[in-house]
């Protein structure tokens, strides 16, 4: 079995994405990539994740600045400010921080996010670039993105094998499974409501497995075959009186069975999520280089 270290990974392309910009300010000392964060309240995991991101931008030579507004903010004041980001040409990459207050309409602000600076990649034109089979979307959704990154980086074949995808959201499951399919694998999708029978049917016969339904131990050793790569995007909370929280954080996988059977597996933590939060940094990079044309 062989552990796939997403935090590994995900630093390896924070420095080549630093040695990237380095490169290119050499004969480009106007390029400064700019990512603009759109914070709307005081949600305490929300403020994290944003000076997560603020800070791995500041690592790499991203220009990253936070616009925050009150809870109580109007709809319309928000899309008005989108648009003008829009409209800043010295912007290249705008992210509005998920989730909104509940008098605010989400798919109506970030489809107000330009598809080129769609650097989350939830926009309508985004998505549906990514379900058209000839097109090709500006941006593709961070968690996808990166696990296609991470089965490239391990190697592991994807054209022709049999993919099985747990989980049918927006944001993960139904855009992994149809880039999946756009890269030649055969791929069914299973879900919360999929049967006790065809869950194990089609794990059985999985040459790859992605998870992303938010259960656990959704998936056991019992329901897959030797050989099987994993890939668990699972984030789910389980008593540990071990911990000074009282909890920890597992994923769908029952990882202690399954890695005895798996060739390739990722953990949770240090698996998909360190991915996620760098390939913010490669979506914003690629929209720069867009704009400047390099």
């Amino acid at each position: 079995m062989t552990l796939i270290n997403g935090k590994a990974i995900s630093t390896e392309l924070r420095q080549s994405i630093k040695d990237e910009i380095f490169e290119i300010k050499k004969s480009h000392p106007d390029f400064l990539p700019k990512l603009v964060i759109v914070q709307v309240g005081e949600r305490p995991d929300s403020s994290t994740y944003v000076r997560m991101k603020l800070k791995s931008c500041k690592e790499v030579g991203i220009e990253g600045e936070l616009l925050k507004f009150n809870s109580e903010v109007g709809q319309d004041e928000l899309v008005e400010k989108l648009h003008q980001l829009n409209d800043d040409t010295s912007v290249h990459g705008i992210l509005v921080q998920l989730p909104l207050p509940g008098h605010i309409d989400e798919e109506l602000i970030t489809n107000s996010v330009k598809q080129s600076k769609d650097v989350d990649g939830f926009s309508q034109l985004n998505m549906a670039a990514i379900f058209k089979r000839s097109a090709v979307p500006l941006q593709i959704p961070c968690t996808p993105k990166g696990i296609l990154f991470m089965l490239d980086h391990e190697k592991v074949q994807i054209q022709g094998r049999t993919v099985v995808v747990c989980g049918r959201s927006d944001i993960v499951g139904g855009p992994m499974a149809k880039l999946l399919e756009k890269r030649g694998a055969t791929v069914t999708i299973i879900h919360s409501k999929s049967t006790p029978e065809q869950k194990r049917f089609f794990l059985s016969h999985a040459d790859i497995i992605v998870s992303a339904v938010g259960r656990v131990n959704f998936v056991t050793a019992d329901d897959v075959r030797p050989g099987v790569v994993i890939i668990d995007v699972g984030t789910n909370f389980v008593p540990d009186s071990t911990k000074k929280s009282g909890h920890r954080l597992v994923g769908d996988v029952d990882f202690d069975s399954c890695k005895e059977k798996a060739s390739k597996i990722t953990p949770v933590p240090g698996g998909v999520g360190p991915m996620t939060v760098v390939m913010v940094l490669h979506n914003l990079i690629e929209a720069a280089k867009r704009e400047y044309s390099y």
